[in-house]
């Protein structure tokens, strides 16, 4: 990994419901990070975008970009991919998948009902393939209340639909469980987010 360009996002993305309210999720960064470490320990020249978590203590060579909102994210991966050439894109982001009709300026009255009316958000993974074809892409896919197949196959689908080369397929449930496959291969399940970034550097 000596010197490869590689580009990773983490983290939560923030939609405005007001000047001080928004939409978010639970996302801590944490595979986006330790992947980001241990390519940087290995050489890689890496470059972090990452959203509103803790960053602690990360290796001085990574090159760290925040970011808030999802607008600003947009904008932040476009401007990279822009002017860098990047052999490796992992986009970990936990990317919103909606927001608001309308965001209201100022603040909304407190202990009045409000109704929020939702429209889904693009999705970046395809502005990420438009603008650099030629970088390998690794892509994840978060589900709930489906069999390890079902995840499997939607996986799949989102890997091809957006060209990617690798995608870690996981679900929301108690005990932490991922697959990390290809358009034609499932290389391996892991049971741990470590182990996740361990396998995943060896399959890259």
């Amino acid at each position: 990994m000596k010197n490869k360009r590689i580009l990773i996002t983490a983290g939560p993305t923030w939609v405005p419901i007001d000047s001080v309210r928004v939409i978010s999720n639970t996302a801590t960064g944490e595979t986006g990070i330790l992947l980001a470490e241990k390519l940087a320990q290995r050489g890689a020249k890496v470059t972090l975008l990452l959203g509103q978590c803790e960053a602690c203590c990360l290796n001085k060579k990574i090159r760290l970009i925040r970011f808030k909102y999802f607008d600003e994210f947009k904008e932040t991966v476009k401007r990279e991919l822009k002017k860098r050439r990047f052999e490796i894109i992992i986009h970990s982001a936990a990317v919103s998948d909606f927001r608001p009709a309308k965001s209201s300026k100022g603040k909304l009255a407190s202990g009045i009902a409000q109704n929020l009316r939702l429209f889904p958000l693009p999705k970046i993974a395809q502005d990420i393939r438009n603008l650099a074809p030629k970088s390998k892409l690794v892509l994840f896919k978060l589900e709930s209340g489906i069999k390890d197949k079902t995840l499997i196959e939607r996986a799949r689908n989102t890997l091809l639909k957006h060209e990617a080369d690798l995608i870690i397929a996981n679900r929301i449930q108690p005990d932490y469980k991922a697959f990390i496959l290809n358009k034609r291969n499932v290389y391996c399940k892991v049971d741990s987010k470590h182990e996740l970034v361990n396998r995943l550097i060896k399959i890259i």
